[in-house]
C-alpha cells in the first residue's frame, strides 16, 4: 500500500521518523506491504501533485508546523477529504485539517493559526492554555504524556477499545474552544478529549476514514504492539486499496 505523508521532512525531527516506524510497526503486524512517501508541502500547491495523491491508498498528515507551505498543506488535506481518501492526521495535521475545516465546510475562509501570527478574524488554533506540568525544560508548552479520553461512539474509541489512554504530545498549540458547536452543527464529531474537557481529535463520520488527533499515536508505537489508531488507519487503507481494485475491475 503507498501512504502519502503530508509535510516536509526532516531529518532531525523524531516524530517523522517516528510516523515511518508506525506506518511498517502495523504493516508487519497485518501481514501488509507498506510504502510511505513523502510529498513536500511545497510541492502540493500544484494541481499535477494533487492529482498524484489520486494514486495513493492513504493519506496522513505528519506534525512540522509551520509548514513551508501553508496553502500546499490545506490543498493536500482538502484533497483527501473530497475524495475520500483515507486521512489520519496527527498535531500540525491535526490543527491544518481543522484550518481545512473550518474555511472550506464552515465558509470562513480566512481561518489560521495563531502560529502564523496573522491578521485573521477567526484564529481556530490558539496557544496551549495549561502546559503539562512534567514537560521537559526549554521544550515545547505539551511535550510529554497526558490522558486522553476517547468518546464513545467516535472512530478513535472503536480503535482504541479504551476510555482512557496516555497520548503523546510535542506541541505549543492548541483548538480554540469558542468553534467546537461550529465544527460539530457543520458534521464534525469530537472524537477525544483532554483531562480539562479539551478537544483532542475529532472524526468526520460521513468519510471513510477521516481522524486526526493533536497527541501523536506514532510515538507511542513499537513493534511489538502498534498504536491502534495506525492499525485501524492501516486497515482502513487496504479496504480502500481494494474497492479501487474492484471498481477497476467492473468497469473493464
Amino acid at each position: 500500500m503507498r501512504i502519502a505523508l503530508l509535510g516536509d521532512f526532516d531529518p532531525r525531527k523524531h516524530s517523522h521518523w517516528a510516523t515511518e516506524a508506525a506506518l511498517f510497526h502495523a504493516a508487519s503486524w497485518l501481514s501488509f506491504d507498506v510504502e510511505p512517501r513523502w510529498f513536500p508541502t511545497e510541492a502540493l500547491e500544484s494541481l499535477d501533485a494533487q492529482e498524484r495523491l489520486a494514486h495513493f491508498d492513504g493519506v496522513w498528515g505528519v506534525p512540522g508546523s509551520p509548514y513551508h507551505s501553508f496553502a500546499g498543506m490545506l490543498r493536500g488535506i482538502e484533497f483527501a477529504r473530497r475524495r475520500d481518501l483515507p486521512y489520519l492526521g496527527t498535531c500540525g495535521g491535526f490543527q491544518y485539517a481543522l484550518i481545512e475545516f473550518t474555511r472550506n465546510v464552515l465558509g470562513l475562509g480566512d481561518a489560521d493559526t495563531a502560529e502564523n501570527r496573522s491578521n485573521s478574524q477567526n484564529i481556530v488554533i490558539t496557544p496551549v492554555a495549561c502546559p503539562l506540568p512534567q514537560r521537559e525544560p526549554g521544550g515545547p508548552q505539551m511535550h510529554g504524556e497526558d490522558v486522553v479520553h476517547p468518546v464513545k461512539g467516535t472512530l478513535a474509541h472503536d480503535l482504541c477499545r479504551s476510555d482512557a489512554l496516555q497520548g503523546q504530545y510535542f506541541c505549543n498549540f492548541e483548538t480554540n474552544p469558542e468553534y467546537v458547536a461550529r465544527w460539530e452543527a457543520a458534521g464534525l464529531r469530537v472524537a477525544a478529549r483532554g483531562p480539562r474537557n479539551e478537544m483532542r481529535a475529532f472524526d468526520l463520520p460521513d468519510r471513510h476514514f477521516f481522524l486526526a488527533t493533536l497527541f501523536q499515536p506514532q510515538l507511542s508505537s513499537r513493534g511489538e504492539q502498534p498504536d491502534p489508531i495506525v492499525l485501524g488507519y492501516l486497515r482502513a487503507c487496504a479496504e480502500f486499496r481494494a474497492s479501487k481494485k474492484a471498481a477497476l475491475a467492473r468497469s473493464v
